[in-house]
């Protein structure tokens, strides 16, 4: 169970970063600022963001799967990581929990 713990942490916390990098910076220059040449700079955020964002699903079905937990939690673990500070506070609770 190490691994799957392991690499939940790491893609929650890879999902984090990348859904703050795109709520925080990328949305905000391309929807407030009007300027195109930052905008090229900032167009590969939402890619990585998408890639990172499915093999978080990923390992958060894993491990749910592994602990035998309830589809509810399951649901509730993926959609921690829509949302920036949700995911860290999802792998700092995983983190915590005893090993079965």
């Amino acid at each position: 169970m190490n691994g799957v713990i392991s690499r939940f942490r790491f893609m929650a916390v890879a999902a984090g970063i990348m859904s703050l990098l795109l709520w925080f910076v990328e949305l905000p220059i391309v929807y407030l600022l009007d300027q195109p040449e930052l905008e090229a700079k900032v167009k590969w955020i939402p890619f990585v963001h998408g890639y990172i964002y499915a093999f978080y699903v990923l390992t958060a079905i894993h491990y749910a799967a592994r602990a035998r937990w309830s589809v509810g939690k399951m649901i509730a673990l993926i959609l921690a990581g829509t949302l920036p500070i949700a995911s860290f506070i999802a792998e700092r609770r995983i983190a915590k929990l005893p090993e079965s």
